[in-house]
């Protein structure tokens, strides 16, 4: 499961944002704070990100999946946004349908074999519609965590 180890630290609800740059910001510096990001990191995102954007709109809410090379990465993790408004993303594929942006879910791929393995059992969890909802109302990082991990299990 990928979201054995997931921390505290790298939940964020409640998340201000006015752009999909400032997303980039404060959860990729808590990536690089937590020590798994090195500092390139966020300007990698923001340049891959122009070419290959991340948005997906899953059951009416849109979601972004972004991250960037390994050679940015110390170590593995998800960092997890619940925006308070949505911000602005492109859907993957495209660089002009807009995905309004409500859940962030910012990889930190040291492995380039895992980063499938991690797509994969996200949009696994957020296929469920009633999951999503629950998640953009979360106000408390244990709610977050607490609901990714109840949801994987329940797909085991």
């Amino acid at each position: 499961m990928i979201w054995e180890d997931l921390k505290e630290e790298l939940v964020l609800p409640g998340l201000e944002a006015e752009s999909s740059g400032e997303v980039f910001e404060r959860l990729g510096r808590t990536l690089i704070e937590e020590g798994f990001c090195r500092e390139s990191y966020i300007d990698a995102l923001k340049a891959r990100e122009k070419d290959f954007p991340t948005g997906v709109n899953m059951g009416g809410v849109g979601i972004a999946i972004p991250h960037t090379d390994k050679s940015h990465v110390y170590k593995g993790a998800v960092a997890i946004g619940v925006l308070k408004k949505p911000v602005k993303f492109y859907q993957m594929g495209t660089t002009d349908e807009v995905v309004m942006a409500r859940l962030i879910f910012m990889l930190a791929v040291d492995d380039p074999e895992e980063h499938l393995v991690f797509l994969q059992r996200i949009l696994q969890i957020l296929q469920d519609s009633e999951t999503l909802k629950e998640l953009t109302e979360c106000t408390k990082k244990q709610d977050v965590i607490r609901i990714i991990k109840e949801k994987e299990q329940s797909l085991s």
